[in-house]
């Protein structure tokens, strides 16, 4: 790919946004916002970036990755049914510890136990039914410590008192979607169940999810539990190989992978309990338990295994907050497991049916617990600017119990030809990880309307349990330490009647990257730098027609040469890695009743191997999205994807001597009615 189409793009890109588009997660400074803080406060008090979805019902998306389009510097590269991967300030990580990077939470409370992340976790979270999603790009480690490194999305479920209706859509390929939101005065429900039928042969899915909320009065607590659920079960399509493939006709709608499935259940329930003590104190308690299940064929690995793995949680967030100080400690108990089984043997290769035996590769339970506590000061320096210290120290330890035979063998205690088993049990054991991550801020006040915000931090994550038990080849111990990030951000935000904008730049150095070499073990001697520009616009144009922007350039490379490829890769973009991501929106509302939008996505072109031998060109994708309002009640809806029938591919990679690639699906339209309740 040439220099000059890096950089032509992105420069004009960014030099017009402000004067034609807008971004509608953008919000004035003074709309009200959790994450930073687990309590109210306005975006103007939050040192760091913060962006707000709240249209989600308009957006109607039937994967999240639909509905984070709208977030600078976010791409959640879509696999298969609901199936994904996350990019925050990142390439898209993939791998067993590449979920760890990204915080993804409901309400603040992880969606998944700390230590084991998966990388699909967003179906766990009913984001088709939140009141907002807020996003965090890079550290937000003060309140939520290992995991939210690059990033957080916190999925916001709806107040008691937010809009009552009943929905019905569907599309092609036997797509139906029903959701109901219905409220009391002290309790809502909110649930949605999905059935499609797969653009790809033998590749559908049936999900289920909800949320009850109660708001009540305990011991002098206002009170606000949620209980939430969600049931996933997918026939999964796997990846298509072969140069452009995605474009041929005959192979876009193949499933090569016809036996592949994904069953996944999970089920949280937690209170948010907020007392005002007669110190002058707000308490801030929040319990939480956990539970998640799920199975699977690996139709991505020779052997097809089928693994189950899951995990029960129980836990609490603790906060307080007085005038300028905000101190809180944090605890979480989990007991996981996981088991991987091949049913039969390999036949088509010698080498591969000798190292990768049939029967049970992996079996154990690991208990797991974490302890934290972080501390924040506020200070304002002038009327106009205010800085921010805080700390976060977090014990990490697993307890890892190997129910099978240890060492490099069969389930029989066989050893394998061709130099060894591929499957490695690590003996039972106990790890143990601390991490310290401070971060200074500051907020300037230029104006009413605008201000300057900074920080400087340390994110970091500690390595996940498959990343330490789930051995391969010759290792026999995982001996890897945390990930660390340094990051520092400056940024410049402000909002009028009829402007919005947060515009970013953004430098982060990751040390102990976590991967799995060439050799088949895992190793923390990766170095990658990550660094660039985010530019994010509303603009109300005149009174019917609005326009949004989001935009991100972005340099992720390789700052050292560790072993994953068999030449140097150091100064390499790293893969899966597009230099240019961005979308834009035009909403034209003719009537009261009727209105439309016209969306844009543009993915730019990025290499698909650690070498930059290979590489996706990107695409252009253009939605249509347009509702009628028929009565005071009644409204019809309408939404046309990939309205050009662009061929693409959701994610492009190159492996094992082969492009490969998960494709985008042709245009499909949905149309559906919404009543008011």
């Amino acid at each position: 790919m040439s220099q000059n189409q890096r950089y032509s793009l992105p420069i004009i890109a960014l030099l017009l946004s402000p004067l034609a588009f807008g971004n509608e997660p953008l919000s004035s400074l003074e709309e009200v916002v959790t994450t930073a803080s687990r309590i109210d406060q306005q975006v103007s008090d939050v040192p760091t970036n913060i962006s707000i979805i709240s249209d989600i019902e308009t957006i109607g998306a039937t994967h999240i990755n639909e509905t984070m389009q709208k977030t600078s510097g976010v791409w959640i590269s879509r696999g298969n049914g609901q199936e994904s991967l996350i990019s925050i300030r990142s390439p898209v990580l993939t791998g067993a510890g590449g979920c760890g990077a990204f915080l993804t939470s409901q309400d603040g409370i992880a969606l998944r136990a700390n230590g084991f992340c998966n990388v699909n976790e967003l179906f766990d979270a009913n984001s088709e039914q939140a009141s907002r999603i807020e996003v965090i790009k890079g550290p937000a480690t003060v309140s939520y410590g290992s995991n939210a490194m690059h990033g957080m999305i916190n999925v916001i479920t709806p107040d008691i008192t937010d809009p009552e209706y009943f929905s019905f859509e569907g599309g092609e390929n036997d797509y139906f979607r029903a959701k109901l939101s219905k409220a009391t005065e002290n309790w809502r429900i909110d649930i949605n169940g999905t059935s499609d039928g797969g653009y790809k042969e033998d590749a559908g899915y049936d999900q289920q999810k909800g949320t009850l909320k109660n708001t009540s009065t305990l011991a002098g607590f206002n009170t606000t539990t949620v209980l939430s659920f969600t049931n996933l079960n997918q026939e999964t399509a796997g990846f298509i190989s072969g140069t452009d493939a995605y474009k041929d006709d005959d192979l876009k709608e193949l499933n090569p992978n016809p036996e592949a499935y994904r069953d996944s259940t999970t089920v949280r329930l937690y209170s948010t309990m907020v007392k005002e003590l007669s110190s002058g104190t707000t308490l801030v308690l929040t319990p939480y338990v956990r539970h998640t299940e799920m199975e699977f064929i690996q139709h991505f690995l020779p052997g097809k295994a089928v693994e189950e793995n899951g995990h029960d949680s129980i836990g609490l967030q603790s906060s307080w907050h007085k005038e300028n100080w905000r101190w809180g400690v944090d605890a979480e108990f989990t007991q996981a497991y996981l088991e991987e089984f091949q049913a039969e043997a390999i036949t088509f290769n010698s080498f591969l049916g000798a190292t990768i035996p049939q029967g049970q590769h992996y079996d154990y339970d690991v208990d797991a617990t974490t302890l934290a506590a972080f501390i924040e000061y506020t200070k304002a320096l002038t009327d106009s600017v205010q800085i921010s210290l805080g700390a976060r120290y977090e014990y990490v330890e697993y307890d890892y119990d190997n129910n099978m035979l240890s060492g490099r063998t069969d389930d029989q205690g066989l050893p394998c030809g061709f130099g060894g088993c591929r499957f490695s049990r690590p003996e039972s054991r106990t790890d143990d990880f601390k991490n310290f991550s401070p971060r200074l801020g500051i907020t300037w006040n230029v104006s009413d309307q605008s201000q300057v915000y900074g920080f400087v931090s340390k994110g970091f994550r500690a390595p996940q349990a498959t990343e330490l038990y789930r051995l391969q080849g010759a290792q026999t111990v995982s001996n890897i330490d945390a990930e660390e990030l340094d990051s520092i951000e400056v940024g410049f935000r402000g909002s009028n009647d009829r402007f919005a904008y947060d515009l970013s730049v953004y430098w982060m150095e990751k040390d102990n990257f976590i991967f799995r070499d060439s050799n088949r073990e895992s190793v923390d001697n990766g170095e990658t730098s990550h660094r660039g520009f985010e530019a994010s616009v509303n603009y109300q144009v005149v009174e019917t027609v609005s326009a949004e922007f989001a935009a991100a350039y972005a340099i992720h490379q390789y700052e050292n040469d560790p072993l994953l490829a068999s030449t140097p890769v150091s100064g390499n973009d790293i893969d899966t890695a597009p230099r240019i991501i961005g979308s834009a929106r035009l909403n034209w509302q003719p009537t009261e009743k009727l209105n439309g939008q016209l969306e844009w996505i543009h993915m730019d072109e990025y290499y698909t191997d650690p070498e930059n031998l290979h590489e996706y060109e990107g695409h252009d994708l253009f939605n249509i999205r347009a509702e009628y309002q028929f009565s005071q009640q009644f409204s019809g809806f309408l939404r046309v994807m990939n309205a050009t029938d662009t061929d693409y591919a959701e994610r492009a990679d190159f492996g094992f001597g082969s492009d490969r690639y998960f494709v985008g699906e042709p245009r499909t339209v949905y149309v559906g009615i919404r009543a008011a309740l």
